[in-house]
C-alpha cells in the first residue's frame, strides 16, 4: 500500500541476528556504524566495534535521531540505531550497558564483572573483548548445557530449545519473541536436557554476581 513505510532491519533477537519487525522495544543500541543513509538497508558487515552497547531509547543530551539516517556530527552515517525487546535480549545478544547514557547499570554491570573474574579494576575494553569472543553473532561457538546446568543459570540467562530462545525466569523457561515472552510451555517446566546456551558465558557470570538486567514486562512466568 502506497505510503506504508516498512520496519527498517534493526530489530535484534537473542542471537545478534538483526530482522525487520514492527515490534517496538524497551532500548535501543550500536555496534558502531553498519548501514547505508541512503537506502536506509544494513551493510554486509555487522559490526565496527567490539564495544556493543545497549543504550536508553532516549538520552537528555542528545538529539532526535533520523533512524539510519545522517547523524554523524560531519553528516556522515554516525552510529547504526539498533532496537531490543529488552535487556535481556540486548545482554544475550552479547551487548553491555553503555557508560554514556546509562552510567548506573553499566557500572554495576562492570563491577559484577569484576566480581565474577576477581580482578581488580573493570575496564570496558576488557569486558568488550571477552564478550566479542564468546557472542554467538561474532563467531563464538554454541555451547550445549546438561540438565543440571539449565537448572542453575540465573535468571536474565537465554538458552535455545529446538532452535527457539527463551529466558530463564523464576526457575521457568519462557518463550521469547519480537513482542514479548509468553508463558512457559508445560515441557519447559522441568528444565529439560538439549539446551544450547545463547546469553555469552561472561554475561551468564555477571548476572550471577548479581547483576540484575531490565525486563519486558510481558516476563511474567506463571
Amino acid at each position: 500500500m502506497q505510503g506504508v513505510r516498512m520496519p527498517l532491519q534493526n530489530r535484534v533477537d537473542p542471537f545478534g541476528g538483526i530482522a525487520a519487525s514492527p515490534a517496538r522495544g524497551l532500548f535501543t543500541g550500536n555496534r558502531g556504524v553498519i548501514h547505508d543513509p541512503g537506502t536506509r538497508s544494513l551493510l554486509s558487515r555487522r559490526w565496527t566495534t567490539k564495544a556493543w552497547i545497549v543504550c536508553d531509547l532516549v538520552h537528555p543530551r542528545e538529539r532526535r535521531r533520523d533512524v539510519f539516517g545522517s547523524n554523524g556530527p560531519d553528516g556522515a552515517a554516525g552510529w547504526t540505531e539498533l532496537f531490543f525487546l529488552d535487556e535481556v535480549t540486548a545482554l544475550a545478544a552479547g551487548h553491555r550497558p553503555c557508560f554514556y547514557c546509562r552510567r548506573e547499570a553499566a557500572t554495576r554491570f562492570a563491577d559484577a564483572f569484576a566480581e565474577a573474574f576477581r580482578i581488580a579494576g573493570r575496564k570496558a575494553t576488557d569486558i568488550d573483548a571477552r564478550l566479542h569472543a564468546e557472542r554467538l553473532a561474532s563467531g563464538g561457538t554454541t555451547r550445549p548445557l546438561t540438565e543440571a546446568e539449565t537448572r542453575a543459570l540465573p535468571d536474565g540467562a537465554m538458552v535455545a530449545l529446538g532452535g527457539r530462545p527463551f529466558a530463564v525466569r523464576h526457575g521457568a523457561l519462557l518463550p521469547w519473541s519480537f513482542s514479548g515472552y509468553g508463558p512457559p510451555p508445560p515441557h519447559c517446566r522441568s528444565l529439560p536436557e538439549g539446551a544450547i546456551l545463547i546469553t555469552p558465558p561472561t554475561t551468564v557470570a555477571v548476572l550471577k554476581a548479581g547483576y540484575r538486567p531490565v525486563w519486558h514486562s510481558t516476563a511474567t512466568p506463571l
